[in-house]
């Protein structure tokens, strides 16, 4: 059967569904500012019907967190359909908390914000009654008894160490019904002689193997992989980035784990839509 055409929206609410803008009334400034690339070239109307699988962009991505990596995670909440309104979260790897910002944003009650460094949280997520800060902390060693309480919800945006490092530990602080969501980074993840010139991974096959390993560390620390996305947003000097989605195995057991056809249709998709 001949595939259909992909289906198509305004602009403005593919800016929001995206997370690469807090809401079509932004979305619509930052059209109107010229700062939204669509397909490589600038678009005008805020209106104009866009394909899903078109490549967005934002020309300067700083938007309405105080980092990038809110964005991300944006984008990440929303692919896999994931709801913080109320609840209790853990940023592992906050630095200048692009991740806190978007949960609160999102409606968390709290986020303990963690990082090895010292002095990154942007001032004014430190100084908010909802953010406990955890400084010169190293998440692979965290252990339960390190938080209040058990995590409904952990995030994940650690760089120079491999996700199999740090979430042995990470899975033991989140709740029984809890989520994780992991940035995977393939720079840091794909070993120095599959990282090419000036730190950048392009084979697709690299990084369909560096989600598949992520998948593989999740399971072998106790949690279930459930989903896969890629990020809208490259990394630095233009890795393509993946989200990884993954529940405590002893109460999701039930669930299908990430397929590997799902990983190979992520990729192709990441590399389509980036154009890696």
């Amino acid at each position: 059967m001949a595939r259909g055409k992909p289906e198509k929206q305004r602009l403005d609410t593919l800016l929001v569904e995206r997370g690469l803008c807090a809401s079509r009334e932004k979305a619509r400034a930052r059209i109107m500012a010229g700062d939204v690339l669509v397909d490589g070239a600038p678009a005008t109307k805020a209106g104009a019907q866009i394909s899903a699988d078109a490549a967005v962009r934002l020309k300067n991505a700083e938007c309405e967190f105080v980092s990038r990596g809110g964005h991300k995670l944006a984008a990440a909440l929303d692919a896999f359909a994931l709801d913080v309104s109320g609840l209790h979260a853990l940023d592992a790897g906050a630095s200048t908390g692009g991740f806190t910002d978007c949960l609160l944003q999102r409606g968390a009650a709290s986020v303990t914000a963690l990082d090895v460094g010292y002095g990154q949280l942007d001032l004014r997520l430190r100084n908010d009654p909802r953010v406990t800060v955890m400084e010169r902390f190293n998440a692979r060693h965290a252990a339960p008894g390190d938080f209040s309480r058990a995590f409904d919800i952990v995030t994940v945006d650690v760089s120079f160490i491999s996700l199999d490092k740090v979430l042995p530990a990470l899975a033991r602080a989140l709740a029984p019904q809890g989520a994780l969501v992991a940035l995977v980074k393939p720079q840091f993840e794909a070993g120095r002689e599959r990282v090419g010139k000036g730190g950048v991974v392009r084979d697709p096959a690299v990084h369909e193997q560096v989600l598949e390993n992520a998948a593989h560390a999740a399971h072998e620390s106790g949690l279930r992989p459930l989903d896969a996305a890629f990020s809208p947003i490259t990394g630095p000097k233009g890795n393509i980035e993946f989200l990884l989605l993954a529940r405590p195995e002893t109460g999701f057991a039930h669930v299908p784990e990430l397929p590997p056809e799902k990983i190979r249709e992520v990729v192709r998709q990441a590399h389509q839509a980036l154009n890696a």
